[in-house]
């Protein structure tokens, strides 16, 4: 075998397995379950999308792609950022949501105690 072959093998071989880990993270994205797994899930299919780029390169000895590769990285680092910042405001708004909600049943509870009765209802 000569090393041109090992190098087309090697590189058919990491598209297969970059195209089945893309998959996989779709599923993941789709399936979820909550938030930061799809967020997860979206970087690493990023990730991957900028090794199949290398991988292209690679095969067909064309430098440009390399240059695709790293737009893609930088977009997706900021697309990571952008949503890690979202998911954090979004807990953030739903635990003070949580603290008012109590705070207006505390308020309710105590303005029904202090609430005379009238002494003919029995």
């Amino acid at each position: 075998m000569t090393s041109e072959e090992f190098l087309a093998l090697s590189v058919n071989a990491g598209f297969v397995m970059i195209v089945l880990a893309l998959v996989l993270g779709f599923i993941r994205l789709v399936k979820g379950p909550s938030l930061p797994d799809r967020v997860v899930a979206l970087d690493m299919m990023t990730i991957l999308i900028v090794a199949f780029c290398g991988l292209f390169a690679i095969s067909t000895r064309d430098e440009t792609f390399l240059d695709v590769a790293l737009v893609m990285a930088l977009v997706g680092f900021l697309a990571t950022v952008a949503l890690a910042r979202f998911a954090e405001r979004r807990v953030k708004r739903r635990r003070r949501e949580a603290r008012l909600q109590k705070t207006l049943a505390e308020v309710v509870d105590a303005a029904d105690e202090s609430t005379p009765t009238p002494k003919g209802d029995a």
